[in-house]
């Protein structure tokens, strides 16, 4: 009989196979990001895709106006020859519902409603039809709605990139095998399934074309298969749907008796015609791409349950008193400061190696240097002629004294004035360094804390509080460092004596300039290079000792700059390292901790984000566990058989 055909194309062999394919794509394993083979069913509007579907599986499916098919159908077809009676169910939404061949219209229909509603609209969540009937072959196809361009009443404007949208997400991946369902009363170009397997299948190399309607129009269907103007890379079959109230056999035999006596379609090569051998292609093709894709698949399976178990033990652990909070807090105490320490103390950057900006050390090194540079390396000095400003200031500290001695309070005046030029220097630099401190720290410290946002908020206050406080601490030390060095004019520096004494070698012929008009106004000194003193000789009576103060407070000025950037520095660095080593932890445990241990309670309230992650990754984890226990028999069963 007809059905003989069906069951000679059902493998015992794939069986196995199928089933655990089946087994994962009901697990959903898909949602994990692992493509699963899949024979995937598409045609435009009324091409006849529902009556393959109905030739392969012996069953009726909804039919009518429009579009019949609005949610993706996964028929899984389970060939059982020991069946008396078929066994029909649904599957969909995490429910099953039994069914027969009478009620199935009825039974997608409702499950289509539930899903997509009462109107005409579609939906990407799938319905799995299982069908285990004796005498069709062992197959698992994905019927997709039928393209249509334009939508009529009660469909949606936009149906056609629904539909769309909805056929490329099944059709682009490379396991997936495209059957597409083309009329021969068309010209296969102008399909629109033909357009779409052709963006994601160029060559065709996964694309079965079957033809249905062949004893509509037969003329010239000869060459439409042959000469394949589309690119069907995995060949055409051509079938003859079954008309009126013919029963599956009658509507097998009387394909059979078309393609070898009608006096067109007969000339077509048996082996691309009729239900039976679209049957038998399609579990060769299925047995085909599951053996290419199986190792794939495990190798993705494995790889997926690596990430996600490590994602799982990467979590926070789950906090279920106070003493598992308290204890997670002093450890993330720890490895913040053993991360600051690296990073603002030791310049060591294992953590962050390729964020320029978390490696404090050399940051500050940076804007310290940039401090540095920005000091005037010699004394400052006014747009006046060379010793005008001492000259004047001379003139103002005249007394009643002997008039060789050099006035100190001259001295002190011009200190003050050069020292008052840059004053500003070292709290710029201070605030620079703290801003960057600060920013580094939340950012370090975020990252320690990125699974209690609960916590986040008061822990950066903590840091902003601190900082502040050191801020002007530090503040307090550079105004402090200015006024000793406005407040007296000393130091045990030698170089200071050495460069005074080799600036002052020059005085004699500095004076005798000034006080012989015949020499040109002008002399070399070291520091100066030459300078115009023509305008000092009105001013003979103080200008040796303005001479004096100049080189004075040159050779003096390096020792003040010296003490500005060391003390800075020094300052900083020591700053830091308390605060590193101490006063944040400390900062950090009474506001988190303290009597009333409010941020330990906070920490005891996972936050949903951090819940629903969790979840996730549990039921990620199971799900692979479970497909790699799939996989694995089936690996182990094909081995066995293999070797028998």
């Amino acid at each position: 009989m007809a059905g003989n055909a069906l069951v000679r194309s059902y493998n015992d062999n794939i069986r196995p196979v199928l089933d655990a394919v089946d087994r994962l794509r009901h697990l959903k394993v898909t949602d994990e990001g692992i493509q699963l083979p899949t024979i995937v069913v598409v045609g435009d509007q009324s091409s006849g895709k529902s009556s393959v579907l109905e030739s392969l599986a012996g069953i009726s499916l909804p039919r009518g106006q429009g579009i019949c098919t609005r949610v993706p159908l996964v028929m899984r077809l389970q060939g059982d020859p020991d069946a008396t009676e078929p066994l029909l169910h649904l599957e969909y939404r995490s429910k099953t519902v039994e069914t027969t061949e009478a009620g199935i219209t009825d039974a997608i229909n409702e499950a289509t409603v539930e899903i997509a509603g009462a109107g005409k609209g579609i939906s990407d969540a799938p319905i799995t039809l299982v069908v285990k009937k004796k005498d069709v072959p062992d197959l698992t196809l994905v019927d997709l709605p039928g393209i249509t361009r334009v939508p009529v009443h009660g469909q949606p404007e936009d149906i056609y990139e629904q539909i769309s949208h909805t056929i490329m997400g099944y059709i682009a991946p490379k396991e997936s095998i495209i059957l597409n369902v083309l009329s021969a009363q068309v010209d296969f170009p102008t399909c629109e399934s033909i357009r779409m397997s052709q963006k994601v299948d160029p060559l065709g190399e996964r694309t079965l074309a079957v033809v249905t309607k062949s004893d509509k129009a037969p003329e010239g269907l000869l060459e439409k298969v042959t000469v394949d103007d589309v690119d069907i890379g995995l060949g055409y079959v051509c079938v003859r749907n079954r008309v009126g109230d013919e029963t599956y056999e009658q509507a097998r035999d009387e394909e059979k008796r078309l393609f070898n006596l009608h006096p067109l379609l007969s000339q077509i090569d048996k082996s691309m015609t009729g239900i039976p051998v679209l049957a038998h292609r399609l579990t060769q093709i299925q047995a085909s791409i599951i053996a290419k894709c199986l190792p794939d698949i495990i190798k993705k399976i494995d790889e997926k349950l690596h990430r996600s178990i490590s994602d799982l033990n990467g979590m926070p652990q789950k906090l279920l008193n106070r003493a598992d909070a308290l204890k997670a807090i002093l450890h993330i105490f720890k490895v913040l400061r053993e991360s600051l320490e690296m990073s603002l103390i030791k310049g060591e950057y294992g953590e962050f190696p390729d964020e320029k900006s978390l490696h404090g050390a050399a940051r500050i090194y940076e804007m310290i240097s940039s401090y540095s540079s920005e000091l005037p390396s010699n004394c400052p000095t006014t747009d006046d002629p060379f010793l005008m400003e001492e000259v004047r200031v001379l003139e103002e500290a005249k007394g009643i004294w002997l008039p060789n001695f050099l006035p100190r309070s001259a001295f002190c005046v011009l200190l003050k004035r050069k020292v008052g030029t840059i004053s500003e220097k070292p709290h710029e630099v201070i605030n620079a360094v703290w801003d960057y401190v600060e920013n580094l720290t939340i950012q370090i410290m975020l990252r320690h804390l990125q699974n209690y946002p609960q916590i986040q908020s008061s822990s950066q206050r903590v840091v902003h509080n601190l900082i502040t406080k050191l801020t002007a601490k530090s503040c307090e030390f550079v105004n402090n460092m200015i006024e000793m060095e406005l407040c007296s004019d000393y130091t045990s520096n030698p170089d200071y004596m050495k460069r005074w004494t080799e600036f002052m070698e020059k005085q004699g012929e500095f004076m005798d300039t000034i006080e012989y008009h015949s020499k040109p106004p002008k002399v070399s000194l070291e520091a100066f290079g030459v300078v115009e003193v023509g305008h000092l000789r009105a001013h003979a009576d103080v200008a040796e000792q303005a001479f004096d103060i100049r080189m004075r407070l040159t050779a003096y000025w390096k020792s003040i700059v010296l003490r500005l950037v060391d003390g800075v520095a020094l300052h900083i660095l020591h700053s830091i390292k308390n605060m590193v080593e101490s006063q944040l932890e400390v900062e950090l445990i009474n506001e988190l901790v303290g009597p009333e241990m409010a941020g330990v309670d906070r920490m005891l309230e996972e936050s949903p984000a951090i819940a629903i992650k969790r979840d996730r990754l549990e039921k990620s984890v199971e799900l692979l566990r479970q497909s790699k226990g799939i996989v694995a028999n089936v690996m182990d069963r094909i081995v066995v058989e293999g070797g028998k």
